[in-house]
């Protein structure tokens, strides 16, 4: 009886220090999480000082904001062309039910021009693209064929850290890119919570950068 009634009060003194450290520790947590779904919008922006370069590229998506900041920096002269990707779909696909489509470059080379940047300064890069991956190898190839191997590529806001995550990856910094967000972006970095269009941006955006820090085994997208 003496042996248990020392026992008892000295066997409760860890399980009560369990409780305590399983509980900040929990709290703990909570708090990160909470701090990290506030802040990622914010963490997603991205943008590198500019310089001079062989030309600007316009990612594909979000007319026209996107076209009207490279025009922005073409007429700021930090580059002598404007470059842009295009896709096979939904042009293909149309094509063989013999409906005619018109791809996104040429709206977006309609904008530039209205902008003020010749035509004879727009190019349309090739391969054809499907996704982001698929737009910096093609941007890559062509600065391969220059001698400045620098290009400034336009996006929107939350795209920004994967287009510079995705360009260190496929390039292996064989050449310099400048990632620079569209200014016209209506992107809400401090409440990407509040609408459909920001809070699916922002689930797209991490689950991208996962599969990039993974290595890319379900793609380039």
């Amino acid at each position: 009886m003496s042996f248990q009634n020392n026992f008892a009060p000295t066997s409760a003194v860890p399980r009560v220090y369990v409780r305590r450290s399983s509980g900040i520790f929990t709290l703990l947590l909570f708090t990160a999480a909470v701090i990290s779904f506030l802040c990622v919008g914010r963490w997603l922006v991205v943008e590198d000082t500019l310089d001079h370069a062989q030309a600007i590229a316009v990612l594909s998506g979000r007319m026209p904001v996107r076209a009207l900041e490279a025009a922005k920096l073409y007429r700021q002269g930090y580059a002598p062309e404007i470059w842009l990707t295009h896709s096979s779909e939904p042009a293909k696909t149309l094509e063989s039910l013999g409906v005619a489509f018109v791809g996104e470059e040429a709206y977006n080379t309609k904008i530039l021009v209205h902008e003020g940047v010749p035509a004879g300064a727009i190019r349309v890069l090739e391969p054809p693209i499907l996704n982001t991956g698929d737009e910096i190898v093609a941007i890559n190839s062509a600065l391969g064929a220059t001698p400045l191997d620098i290009v400034i590529i336009v996006t929107t806001k939350p795209h920004t850290r994967r287009v510079r995550t995705l360009w260190r990856l496929l390039t292996r910094d064989q050449s310099r890119a400048i990632v620079r967000a569209a200014s016209g972006d209506s992107f809400d970095a401090d409440h990407w919570w509040r609408n459909t269009r920001d809070a699916l941006d922002v689930v797209r955006e991490v689950l991208g950068l996962m599969n990039a820090w993974a290595g890319l085994p379900i793609g380039q997208a």
